[in-house]
């Protein structure tokens, strides 16, 4: 009888204590379920982040025309209306006593002052643009292995001197074993300068691949 009697008081004082833990292992779940909250929470963000921040692409370099692939005309002070490349640059000829081409390479360091303009890799002639006369225009290779276009079958030059569009400082200038001489959209060199410069004489040949000669 007594032992069913401390049975029974084991049993009460059993659940009298789970009564009173009841309170602290709800409060521990509580405290899991919000912590397991949180961090779900701050995953969600992150990836959220992770998606929608924006990435800075490289953009595509800006392509570069070479200047001699196109050729028209505009209007330089002290020159007139002189041929310019793709770069709007007024370009040269160099004469020689017998009008023709003289020689400007890279040994003789010519082109370090009066920088040439073989056309690009793929490019087999130059485009005309205002005022060129197509028919003008012309190519030819030369020993080191490059095309260059012509005008009236003159090898066209830029000067180092010039330091952009719009100049013409290189007219007249004797150096490498000629004179330097901007050209007309007739295919004639600019002798003297003013806005009424005239070609030196109009018996320049007439097509593009011709002797060039004035």
């Amino acid at each position: 009888m007594m032992l069913v009697r401390e049975e029974s008081t084991v049993k009460q004082f059993q659940r009298s204590s789970d009564r009173r833990l009841w309170p602290a292992a709800l409060a521990l779940a509580l405290g899991a379920a919000v912590v397991l909250a949180a961090c779900g929470s701050s995953g969600s963000k992150s990836t959220t982040s992770g998606t929608t921040t924006p990435t800075t692409g490289t953009s595509a370099a800006p392509t570069t025309v070479a200047p001699s692939t196109t050729f028209s005309t505009t209007s330089v002070a002290g020159l007139g209306t002189v041929v310019v490349d793709g770069a709007g640059r007024t370009v040269y000829i160099l004469t020689t006593g017998d009008h023709t081409n003289g020689t400007c390479d890279d040994a003789s360091g010519c082109t370090k002052a009066w920088p040439d303009l073989p056309l690009p890799d793929g490019v087999t002639s130059a485009k005309a643009g205002t005022a060129i006369d197509a028919s003008l225009l012309g190519t030819k290779k030369l020993a080191d292995g490059e095309t260059y276009p012509t005008y009236n079958g003159w090898l066209l030059y830029e000067f180092s001197g010039d330091s952009g569009p719009g100049q013409g400082k290189g007219q007249g200038i004797h150096s490498f074993g000629g004179t330097w001489y901007a050209l007309m959209a007739n295919g004639n060199p600019v002798s003297g300068g003013g806005a009424a410069a005239t070609s030196a004489t109009t018996s320049a040949g007439s097509s593009g691949g011709g002797t060039p000669g004035y």
